[in-house]
């Protein structure tokens, strides 16, 4: 079999669209739809986030309520949780580590990826990135953009663009076709006053800038920053993605439109998060000694139980024999409204590792040929039977 090649455009910047919006309407479904802020009520409150909705009448984020109240009065105006976007957050984090050790936050709602350990499992980087999306919208119901591109600058750039909820790839070799038709406000460093004198030398875009010799930008904007704006205009960013820290945790959850009250049918989507999971759990190296069964209910009222192995497991089938042996100490009499599976304690599955009586070796076999599978065909190829609906059945 051949070697596959590297991506050739290994950065990811994943942005949240407006992300105090979409955690604001995960807990009330009655805003989706509608014209939404963000922000501090008082009279001098900010907006801190402003729906795709209410933008359309001039509404941004930073701006005081009380001209936001004016451009848009018929809008819906929420004070801001941050405990809950923090907790979201760390939900939104866990996928994005899902996918690759290699994650550097910028913001509870943004973060860079290096995805080109991942050259063996996805065909491109951006399917990466479709992948990821695809993820954030099934598991936490969250719209994402993206920005596939060589390096930081041009990834973060390409997000932008794709906002609303999309994704754009910057191809290798096109990056100064991408690049150099955009205002030269959006590039890092210009600010007021650099834009100012950018301005008064008649430049107003990338490509713009690009021209101007090196020699002629330090001597209008000091040696520093003048180096700085003329190698970012001409594409160029060698920063690596600086990982926050080591992967505590891997996990799933998902909250259901409609509650969940059969036991059988919860038991089903444990086990349809054990599969995911365990998928992520091998593709990032990984096992792990804890499982944790969460639960909340329409009161909003949140258990979670736990069960720790004698060694670390990534395998989906023993995942869900703990999870499942979870469900006994849960009320589940009452509606569901979350589940979540993760998994913790993690260590690199390579680590030596003794299997008890209950999880025989065959499981390591199968659970092998599956990832094989998944692998070249896709996540859908191979699935349990008892999660696959029949033909037809919605």
């Amino acid at each position: 079999m051949a070697e596959s090649q590297p991506f050739a455009e290994p950065i990811l910047h994943v942005d949240m669209d407006a992300f105090f919006v979409e955690v604001e309407r995960l807990d009330d479904p009655e805003l989706v739809g509608l014209p939404v802020v963000v922000g501090g009520i008082g009279t001098r409150g900010v907006v801190a986030a402003a729906s795709y909705e209410v933008r359309r009448y001039g509404v941004h984020s930073a701006m005081p309520v009380s001209q936001a109240r004016r451009l848009c009065p018929h809008a819906r105006f929420v004070p801001p949780n941050h405990r809950r976007y923090r907790e979201v957050s760390e939900a939104v984090f866990g996928v994005f580590r899902s996918f690759t050790p290699l994650v550097e936050g910028l913001s509870v709602d943004e973060a860079f990826l290096d995805v080109s350990g991942l050259r063996l499992h996805y065909p491109s980087s951006s399917h990466v990135g479709e992948d990821i999306r695809s993820t954030l919208r099934s598991e936490l119901s969250l719209p994402a953009s993206v920005g596939v591109a060589t390096n930081k600058l041009l990834a973060k750039l390409a997000s932008e663009q794709a906002k609303p909820n999309g994704l754009i790839c910057v191809p290798r070799g096109e990056e100064l076709a991408f690049l150099h038709p955009l205002g030269v406000r959006r590039l890092w460093g210009v600010g007021e006053a650099t834009y100012a004198a950018l301005e008064a030398i008649g430049v107003a875009t990338i490509g713009e800038l690009a021209a101007i010799p090196i020699a002629t930008l330090e001597g209008r904007l000091g040696t520093s920053l003048g180096r700085h704006l003329h190698q970012l205009s001409n594409g160029r960013d060698d920063r690596a993605v600086s990982p926050d820290g080591e992967t505590k945790s891997i996990s799933v959850e998902q909250t259901y439109e409609r509650d969940l009250s059969s036991p059988d049918v919860i038991e089903s989507e444990i086990l349809r998060q054990c599969e995911r999971v365990g998928s992520r759990l091998r593709r990032a190296g990984l096992a792990g000694r804890t499982v944790t069964l969460k639960v909340r209910y329409p009161d909003f009222t949140t258990v979670t139980r736990s069960h720790s192995f004698d060694s670390a497991v990534d395998v989906s089938h023993h995942l869900f024999q703990a999870a499942r042996d979870l469900m006994g100490r849960v009320d589940l009499a009452r509606p569901v409204r979350l589940l979540g599976v993760g998994v913790s304690s993690l260590e690199p599955a390579g680590a030596p590792r003794q299997l008890g009586l209950d999880r025989p070796a065959a499981w390591d076999d199968v659970t092998s040929a599956v990832d094989q599978i998944r692998s070249r065909y896709g996540e859908r190829a191979v699935w349990p039977a008892r999660l696959v609906r029949p033909p037809g059945d919605r």
